[in-house]
């Protein structure tokens, strides 16, 4: 053979040796990315939310809207149930666990148990239901009161904004009670879809506010602080969440 037929092999041998070594290299490197994507998803931020409020405001409606995606119009009245979602909020991945509990009053030591575990609550209401709007306050002192804070993380929430024609609380007074305790308000609609989403995404923003002020030393900053912008930013949500995977 001629020396440069000769050259010639030998390269195409190079050149086929560096492709098994790169096909060599490429199965571990997937393996490795496997698992550091199981590794991040052990560590994930859990965020424990619990929804209160009166018998037949919605609480699962509301629940199940956003965990999966659609609306559950009969009224079963709930003792306790658990869903897991997790979402991308503000670019950063949160797994919610969040606990739908009973709103009877027969209820309300098992709900003061829940109370102790939750990280922020969804304190919600029927905009057709004067009761279940002054019932509101006294689920926040029991929040306060099981915590013993002054301030904890949650939304206030108005639920059944599709009934408009039934309304016996106004959108107003609802906004003065959240002003009250410092904290976000929102009206939604389970049945439309209608901020079903922004509710339990600001309450984890409520948390995560929250934990920065513990961790920086000013545990009474964060009722001072309540940005205004969330009883402005009620825009209309449909479909699922973006970045949002049931569990």
């Amino acid at each position: 053979m001629c020396p440069a037929a000769n050259q010639a092999a030998r390269q195409g041998v190079r050149r086929r040796s560096g492709g098994a070594e790169s096909g060599a290299v490429h199965e571990p490197t997937v393996r490795k990315l496997a698992t550091s994507l199981r590794d991040v998803a052990q560590f994930l931020r859990e965020y424990k939310l619990v929804v209160v409020g009166g018998g037949g405001v919605g609480k699962s409606a509301l629940t199940i809207q956003f965990i999966q995606s659609h609306f559950v119009d009969e009224y079963d009245p709930t003792i306790v149930h658990s869903y897991r979602k997790q979402c991308m909020i503000d670019e950063e991945v949160a797994l919610l666990d969040v606990l739908d509990t009973a709103g009877q009053e027969e209820y309300s030591a098992m709900r003061e148990q829940y109370m102790r575990t939750g990280e922020g609550f969804l304190l919600v209401y029927s905009i057709t239901s004067r009761n279940s709007f002054d019932e509101i306050s006294t689920f926040h002192q029991q929040i306060l009161r099981v915590k013993d804070k002054d301030y904890f993380p949650v939304v206030v929430v108005a639920n059944k904004a599709d009934l408009e024609h039934e309304r016996q609380v106004g959108t107003h007074e609802g906004q003065a009670l959240a002003k009250h305790f410092g904290c976000p308000f929102i009206e939604t609609s389970a049945k439309q879809r209608m901020n079903v989403d922004e509710a339990f995404h600001n309450l984890v923003r409520e948390i995560r506010r929250y934990n920065k002020e513990q961790a920086a030393g000013r545990p009474g900053a964060a009722a001072a602080t309540k940005p205004a912008q969330f009883q402005e930013e009620q825009t209309q949500s449909a479909g699922c969440c973006t970045g949002c995977v049931i569990l």
